[in-house]
């Protein structure tokens, strides 16, 4: 009769701890989805304003046809490369703002972003 108590609260044990490690934090934000990123220059000769469709799943961000690579952490915290520009910042909700630098033909570029889920 011990032997069979101990089993159930071996396999209790188990099961708790199987559920806890594949349930998702519920702290945790989801920022998934298409977002709209406008890339304002503030110095240098790179474009006044460019606007990217960058997609994110799974914590991913990329972009058909572009050379984009980057994450968002689940606090909203992005990190990312777009070409040869890098770029962070913070989402919260639906929209997000950062700094990026780069440059063109050489000169240095920097400036800040803004996105919004859609």
């Amino acid at each position: 009769m011990r032997l069979d108590r101990i089993k159930s609260l071996c396999l209790s044990s188990v099961f708790m701890g199987f559920c806890a490690l594949s349930a998702p934090a519920m702290s945790e934000a989801s920022y998934d989805g298409l977002w709209h990123v406008t890339i304002i220059t503030q110095s240098g000769t790179c474009e006044p304003t460019s606007r990217y469709p960058l997609t994110v799943t799974d914590g991913r961000i990329t972009a058909p046809g572009a050379d984009v690579s980057g994450k968002v952490g689940p606090q909203g915290l992005v990190k990312v490369s777009i070409g040869p520009a890098y770029a962070n910042g913070q989402l919260s909700g639906n929209t997000g703002t950062g700094k990026w630098n780069g440059a063109s033909s050489g000169v240095p570029c920097s400036g800040r972003w803004e996105a919004s889920r859609q």
